[in-house]
Parts: structure tokens; sequence; C-alpha cells
């Protein structure tokens, strides 16, 4: 067990007399598997010889069966957690089975091995990004949707006005849209990151990744209904209004602090299943009052239909935890639920970006025309 250097630490040479517990094996559930031998290893070979080849260890012997007073077992546990905390500092930990997780980092019973231990470091959370285990593709799916929608989002707002009918306008409602887009995925991987840093930091930024789904239905809302709801500005604000209403009540929920419970997974899927879904009836005033073909065609339906359907089957997959929960154990690492809903986030908010461009493209060719009835 290394000591901090520059320290007088119990395994350093000034702290001899309490030499004896240093060898003590830490639990798995603190330093993870694996660890527990290499720790007995090091201690051993730092420890000097006691003069007299007796010392604490004949004292320890003796001392075997006794119970503990309460101040040594507080001071034993502050020792483990110094080491513990030093070893992940110096990014020495290994992933543990789910069984030794504890209770605050359980969350999916069916990924049984490949958890990253307790971290009460933040550096050792965003150093454990460029390691193994099982929010690995967690957070790279959406750390890469970031920036690809940073990248997009920068070239949006950086083409000539001469593209758009109302520029100033039309950039903010874009720019709205691509904002909720960074501010889900930003919340999400910086989520997945840090949550194993401690039941706090867990919390607050659990709050922040269930907050940014909602941001993100919002903000895809108000790029649609503005061009599909262009020539009547009355309906565009009273569905505008509604889903700003039911979006801001979403992000409410979430700060409940058993929102972000596993005993809740069904009720969160279902609060912005329903927060999405709302989205039906303004699609069907829009197809009514423009006609299927005109709705299904330049109306691009059809593509916030697929994105619409992406939405809901992440979300399904992810409350009901499949494929996992088939073949527990088998999808610890890649292809677990929460991956293929992360991807199909991504690959949604793509699609919609594609409609709404399409969109946008059709509202300039008209040239901010409402009067021919054979166009949208």
């Amino acid at each position: 067990m290394k000591p901090v250097r520059g320290s007088a630490g119990p395994c350093s040479s000034a702290a001899v007399p309490s030499m004896w517990w240093c060898c003590t094996t830490v639990s798995m559930s603190e330093l993870g598997p694996g660890q527990e031998e290499e720790e007995e290893r090091e201690c051993k070979a730092s420890m000097p010889s006691a003069p007299g080849g007796g010392g604490r260890e004949e004292e320890e012997e003796e001392g075997e069966g006794r119970v503990l007073t309460l101040p040594l077992q507080a001071y034993r546990a502050m020792e483990r957690m110094e080491e513990f905390v030093h070893k992940v500092w110096e990014g020495r930990w290994r992933v543990i089975p789910h069984d030794v997780l504890p209770d605050w980092l359980k969350d999916n019973d069916y990924l049984l091995h490949g958890h990253r231990p307790p971290m009460p470091s933040f550096r050792a959370c965003f150093r454990s990004i460029f390691r193994i285990h099982t929010e690995t593709g967690n957070i790279w799916i959406h750390l890469l949707g970031f920036v690809l929608f940073l990248c997009l989002g920068i070239l949006t707002m950086l083409r000539p006005n001469m593209y758009f009918m109302d520029p100033l306008q039309e950039k903010v409602v874009l720019g709205m849209f691509f904002l909720s887009t960074l501010l889900c995925l930003g919340f999400s991987w910086l989520f997945h990151t840090v949550y194993c840093h401690s039941e706090k930091v867990s919390q607050t930024f659990s709050k922040l990744d269930y907050s940014g789904i909602a941001i993100l239905i919002m903000g895809s809302f108000v790029s649609w209904l503005y061009y599909s709801f262009y020539c009547s500005p009355q309906s565009r604000l009273i569905y505008l209004s509604i889903i700003c209403v039911l979006g801001i009540s979403a992000i409410i929920v979430a700060q409940w602090d058993r929102f972000g419970t596993p005993k809740h997974r069904q009720t969160r899927a279902g609060v912005f299943l329903g927060l999405g879904l709302s989205g039906v009836v303004p699609t069907m005033h829009f197809t009514i009052s423009e006609g299927f073909v005109k709705a299904t065609t330049v109306g691009q339906i059809g593509w916030f239909f697929l994105m619409a359907v992406m939405y809901i089957t992440g979300a399904g997959l992810f409350a009901a935890r499949i494929p996992e929960r088939f073949c527990p154990g088998k999808f610890d690492i890649w292809f677990q639920s929460h991956q293929i809903f992360h991807v199909l986030v991504v690959a949604a908010a793509f699609v919609h970006f594609y409609g709404v461009s399409n969109l946008q493209e059709f509202r300039y060719s008209l040239q901010g025309s409402c009067t021919d009835d054979s166009l949208l």
C-alpha cells in the first residue's frame, strides 16, 4: 500500500507503530476485484522488521477475537477511505460486479459485471471516460453527438441571411433547437460520467439529465410548429404555449428526488412519452387542414413520424430493459438498452433537423407567400 508522497501516512516509516493494520484487506466494494492481493503484497514489502521479531504481530494474534472499540473502527474506516481515494486519484481502480455496488449506484439489475466503483474524485470520473465499463458507450454516444450538433449548429447559424425570409426570427427558432439538443446531450454525457462520484452528485446530475430530455422535446416542437403553422400564427401560438407548459411541468417533476430511482423507471419513461405524444394533436390538425398528400410531401410529416417512432422505441426499450433482460450479463458493456436509447435519441435529432431544413427551404421558395392554394 503506497502512502501519499511527502506525508507520514499509516504505511510510512514514520508511522511504524500503526503498521499492524495496514495490510488489512480492503473490501471489493471499495477497490474492486483483484486489488486485495496486490495491496497486501505491497504493504508487507514496505513494512520494516520490528526489533525482537514480535511487536504488533504478536499483539494482533493475542487480540484476535476481541471486540474492536468504536473509535478504533472509525479510525480504520477513515484510513481505508484515505487509501481508496488515493488509489482512485491515481486511476488504479478496477471494475466491480453489480452485487457489491452501493444501493445508490444500482440501477439495472441485468448488468452483472463491469461497473465502476464509487469514485469521490471528479478527476477520476472524467479519466474513466477512457476506460471500458458499463457506462463507456453511454458517455461516448452522447459526447460525440454533442460535438457533431455543435459543429452543425455553428454552420447553420453562419449561413448567409439571403437563404432566410426572416433571418433573425428563423435563426432564433433554429438556434433554440440546437441549444435544446446540446443541453440534452451535454447533460446526459456529464451525468453518465460523474454519477459514480457520490450519491449527492448522482442525484444532482440525474435531475439535469432528465430536464435536458424535456428541453430537447420543447426545442424540437418550437422549430416544427414555426414552419408547419407558418401561415396560422394563432394556432402556432396556442400549440407553442401548450408544449411549453407541459415541458416545464415535466422539468418540475424531474426535480423530485425519487424520480431518478430504479423504482420509477417506468414513471420516467411515461412522463417523457406523454410529453412527446402531445404532438399528436397539432400533427392531426396539420394533416386535416392541409390534406394527407401535402402533409406527407412538402409538410415532411413522414420524417417527423420517423423521429417519433425512434423516440418511442428508445424509451420503450429503456423502460423494459431490453435486450439485457433476456440475457443477464451478456450486454454489460455494449448493446444494452440505455445505449440503444442514446443512439436513437441522436439519430432522431438528426432526422428532425433534416425535416425542419426541408420545411425551411420550402418556405423560402414560397418567398413567404400563403395565398397559393396549390401550395402548403
